[in-house]
């Protein structure tokens, strides 16, 4: 089995609804995400896949989507006011946690046909979130 693993970093903002702590209220965190992908096969080039490949199509994704844009819930009241203001941001039909955001990188990987593994959300140096598909049959 080969792996290989992309680090991309990205700045956001949030706040989650319907907690009690202080990410309660908009605030920002200097992400990192690390995309985990794996294959049996190596192409024609004994690659898994090209590290340039990944910073094409997935960095650029998230540069040009979740980068220095306020990820939130699209029933969150402050949708309407940065709307009005025209702020970048973006929309997800849950709350923006750090384990819907790295599923969002997950499924936007796989979704852009990458083998992708898992990926793991930084929101600071000490706390992490990871989202990986189940391997169990149901």
């Amino acid at each position: 089995m080969y792996r290989v693993t992309q680090q991309i970093d990205f700045c956001y903002g949030h706040r989650l609804l319907n907690y009690e702590g202080k990410c309660r209220h908009p605030h920002g965190h200097n992400g990192r995400t690390l995309i985990v992908l794996e294959s049996d096969e190596l192409d024609h080039r004994g690659m898994l896949v090209d590290f340039s490949d990944i910073k094409r199509d997935i960095q650029r994704w998230i540069d040009s989507e979740l980068d220095h844009r306020m990820i939130l819930c699209d029933r969150d009241p402050l949708v309407p006011v940065f709307q009005e203001h025209n702020e970048p941001m973006y929309l997800l039909p849950v709350n923006p946690t750090a384990e819907n955001i790295a599923r969002l990188i997950y499924d936007y990987t796989e979704k852009a046909g990458y083998p992708v593994l898992e990926v793991s959300l930084w929101e600071t140096a000490r706390s992490f979130a990871t989202y990986r598909r189940s391997t169990t049959s149901e």
